[in-house]
Order: C-alpha cells, then structure tokens, then sequence
C-alpha cells in the first residue's frame, strides 16, 4: 500500500505491546521499520526499464526475510534510540513493524513474493485498493492519540480497525467474485479465470476481468446492497505467435515480454491504439474499460539487445473522475 499507510500500521503493532513511557519510541521505529521494504524501488536500471517491476515487493517483501530486514534497520535505528533502548528492544520494534509491511501488500492487488525464494508466485489477495483513505485515516488517528495519550491500548483499537476494514474487504471480494460469475454464466461463458480488484480508494466498486474463449472480459461490478453491473468489453488476449510474428523469440525484447508476461499473470493484451504497446489488463483508471495504466513498447526495428520501452497510460480528466463517481455513487 501507500507509505502513510505502511507507516502507521507498522506503528500501531510495536505500540500495541509497548509500555507507555516507550510508546514514543515504538512509534517512530515501527513506522520507520514500516515503510522500509519498500526501499527495494530503488533496484533500478538505466539501462533495463523493467528491472523495477521484478524487484517491487520481491526479496524485501518475502518472509522469510523480514528477520534480516529487521536486524538492518535496528542497525540503523540503534544509535538514535541507544539512550533509551537495548538493541534487543529496538530489534524486536522493527520486527513486528517491518513484519506488517508484506502481509498488507498482499491485501492488495499488485502482488506480494511472500515465499521467495522457494516460489516466484505473486500473492494478491485483492482486499483493499493501494491507497484507501477508510482505511488509512482511522488507523493513523488511533497511532496520534496513541502517542498523544501514553495509551497502548488505543493502538489496539485502531489495530482492530484494521483487521475489520480487511476482513470486510474480503467479504465484499467474494461477493464481487460471485457476482463475476453469475454475470460470465449469464453471456454463457464459463472462465478459465476470473478476478474482482478493489476499485480505487473504496471497496464497493470492484473490477472483474475473466478469460474466455481466448480474449479477456472487463466489467465492473458494485456491491452495495445490491448489485448493480456496469459492463465493460472485450479485448483477444495476447498470442505471441500471432500477433507478433515478427518477433526473434531469442531478442532482448522476447525475453523482456515474458518478464512483463510473468509480473501481470499473463493477463496482457495489445493496446487498440497501438500495435506495439502490449498491457496489462488488470488496471484501468476506470473499473469497467479496457486501457492499461501501464504497459511495455516493442519495436521491429530494435536491435537484438535492446530492451522494450516501459509506457504509463494515466488521464486522471475530470470526465473520468466523474464516470467512476457516478458509478460509485449512482
């Protein structure tokens, strides 16, 4: 999720158990601590424009590092906290804030390498949007009063804030999963695949994208109440062979695809508007259209070792802004 985010709920767990006169002290290295895996956006190249997506929430994210992340950052903290803490108080600190950071991005859609090495699976969970203001502000209102108060158990309120918003997250998931369902069986279609995304900043609003019969389905689906669909299209999924024939399956360029391939699930699509742009479906700035937010560029005439071009699709207009309000809000 986002740094604040990340941040306050790597506050809320070390000040849960702290004792009042070091709740100061867990605060600010568990939100330290917090934030820390996501150092790992720096792992990039000039040179290779998708290097980032392979080490976002990769190694720094797994769990089984968490310990050595922890030991990093009580390395750094320490000498700021030596005065008050043992390395051993101060250790445990940026456990339990460091810990909370890869869990939260599982919540997420992006996709989370919780057991790397031993797997290369990307872990979504799809309970909560990357940046949600519902869950966020009542999470970091509780670590302010926290603070301000001396009171521990304040942090375990705004703790259990957290788990409630998740766990309804997961709730309304399965229902727009339901529903994603019920809408592919109604056009006679039974998927190969089928997700429901938060959509962005709300869990009401949801995104179902469904494999059938070669292409992928995008629509939107919002679960208040009751259900109301807004339905999107369709778009052939990629095939390689036939839509890029041209390619030297031993270039730069094919090597990059499949990294892209494997970082979106296989869930790429040539863009309608160019060719040679190839996106990830999953992501739109509207739930229910087909236009990528992210993709990669390829180009015929490249070199063999020449990478693809990294492209981001956003238009944030005001028309946008208010087709997602209305069908948030209709």
């Amino acid at each position: 999720m986002d740094p604040l985010s990340q941040a306050a709920l790597g506050a809320a767990l070390p000040q849960s158990v702290s004792k009042p006169e070091r709740i100061v002290h867990a605060t600010w290295i568990g939100a330290l601590a917090g934030m820390a895996p996501d150092l790992d956006v720096l792992i990039r190249s000039s040179t290779d424009p998708i290097l980032f997506l392979e080490y976002h929430r990769q190694f720094t994210h797994s769990l089984i590092f968490i310990p050595v992340g922890a030991l990093l950052c009580s390395v750094v903290f320490w000498g700021l906290a030596r005065r008050v803490l043992s390395f051993r108080e101060v250790f445990v600190i940026a456990l339990l804030g460091y810990g909370t950071h890869a869990l939260l991005d599982a919540c997420t859609t992006y996709g989370t390498l919780l057991l790397w090495p031993f797997s290369d699976a990307r872990i979504a969970w799809n309970t909560v949007s990357v940046i949600d203001p519902l869950f966020t502000l009542p999470l970091l209102l509780f670590v302010v009063l926290a603070i301000l108060k001396r009171q521990p158990k304040l942090a375990r309120v705004g703790l259990c804030w957290a788990l409630i918003y998740l766990g309804f997250g997961w709730v309304q998931s399965e229902r727009a999963e339901t529903a994603g369902h019920a809408l592919a069986a109604s056009r006679g279609h039974s998927p190969v695949t089928l997700q429901a995304k938060p959509g962005f900043a709300n869990l009401f609003l949801w995104k179902i994208v469904y494999e059938f019969d070669g292409k992928f389905y995008v629509d939107a689906i919002r679960t208040g109440i009751n259900i109301k669909v807004f339905p999107g299209n369709s778009i052939v999924k990629l095939d390689t062979k036939q839509h890029l024939p041209w390619l030297d399956q031993s270039s730069q360029q094919a090597k990059d695809l499949a990294r892209f391939d494997w970082f979106s699930n296989r869930y790429l699509a040539i863009d309608r508007d160019n060719p040679l742009l190839i996106v990830d479906v999953r992501y739109s700035m509207l739930p229910n259209e087909i236009k990528g937010l992210w993709g990669i560029e390829l180009d015929p005439d490249a070199p063999a070792d020449a990478h693809v071009n990294y492209v981001v699709q956003r238009n944030p207009s005001a028309e946008r802004l208010d087709q997602l309000l209305t069908m948030l809000f209709d």
